[in-house]
């Protein structure tokens, strides 16, 4: 369960303080909820905000019972971040290593880190890849790494920031079943594929920096269509 709770974020930009977020409250319990919206609505500030990775001007967030503030640390052991630019998440050399960083630090032999990471590759159509370099990749194959070197680890929740935009349809498709499958994970997505939002259990609409709507796919998203009719604020 993520509780947010009048989440106020602000940015200093050019022209002075920009509010990013403006006393946003939501429960979010589905399984798989995504988060829709125009560019520069506030989708990607509040996953980030929720992941630990920004710090909000006030309010709060919990995420399965661990403040994303105060227990940052703890935080990050449970939540899987998937970055709209991919090539920017690569840490190691070798396509092989960098999903084995994944596992580092726990109780696994190295035989059973071998084993694991050659399963997650062959899962995600890398096996042919394992031992080039990541920089070497396509946009695609390394958004699939990162997809890959992220749900490696098991993580209670998956945060992925528009996981299918630099993929073929196939790609899309395989990607999309992998993250949508019923797991013991909770999954947030944000995305502008209606396709995808429409899989989900759950959807929200930010607009402004506020929420706009919640509830089931279809008719969060019948919403935003009609809000891209409606003037600008």
């Amino acid at each position: 369960m993520i509780r947010v709770r009048d989440l106020t974020v602000t940015a200093e930009g050019p022209e002075g303080e920009s509010v990013l977020l403006q006393g946003l409250t939501c429960t979010l319990g589905a399984a798989r909820t995504a988060v829709i919206g125009e560019n520069g609505s506030g989708k990607s500030t509040l996953v980030r905000v929720i992941a630990g990775l920004m710090d909000p001007a006030a309010g709060s967030v919990t995420v399965h019972g661990i403040d994303a503030v105060a227990e940052r640390r703890r935080l990050r052991r449970h939540v899987g971040f998937v970055f709209a630019n991919p090539g920017a998440q690569a840490i190691m050399p070798v396509v092989r290593e960098d999903v084995a960083l994944t596992l580092r630090g726990r109780d696994l032999s190295k035989e059973q880190i071998r084993r694991t990471v050659d399963a997650a590759l062959a899962e995600h159509g890398l096996s042919d890849l394992a031992d080039r370099a990541c920089q070497s990749l396509s946009s695609g194959q390394m958004q699939r790494l990162a997809l890959c070197s992220v749900l490696v680890g098991g993580p209670d929740l998956v945060i992925a920031d528009e996981p299918t935009s630099m993929l073929d349809a196939r790609h899309r498709r395989i990607i999309a079943d992998r993250l949508l499958a019923p797991a013991a994970r909770q999954v947030l997505l944000v995305t502008h594929d209606m396709d995808l939002a429409a899989r989900c259990d759950e959807a929200v609409l930010i607009r402004d920096g506020k929420l706009e709507a919640q509830g089931p796919p279809d008719e969060v998203i019948a919403r935003y269509h009609r809000s891209l009719e409606e003037p600008v604020r």
